[in-house]
């Protein structure tokens, strides 16, 4: 579960988030980098082979939703 402060992205606010989320390519870069900041080195790899897509999607709703990425893998 996300902290309240913490936000996705680097900290950048909601807006800016959901903006850079819409965008496919973005979203992948920025998902993997933000797994890998937090240490999770397979789910970065993940993010950016073989799933980009479907994360892609998962993001989106989850970033509207939730306001934070999905994160199904937490190794």
């Amino acid at each position: 579960m996300a902290k309240s402060g913490k936000r996705d992205y680097f900290g950048l606010g909601y807006v800016i988030s959901v903006i850079l989320a819409i965008i496919p390519v973005t979203a992948w870069i920025l998902g993997a980098l933000t797994r890998f900041k937090e240490g999770k080195i397979v789910a970065g790899i993940i993010r950016l082979i073989g799933l980009g897509f479907i994360m892609w999607i998962l993001d989106l709703i989850f970033m509207l939703a939730q306001k934070r990425i999905c994160r199904i893998l937490n190794v």
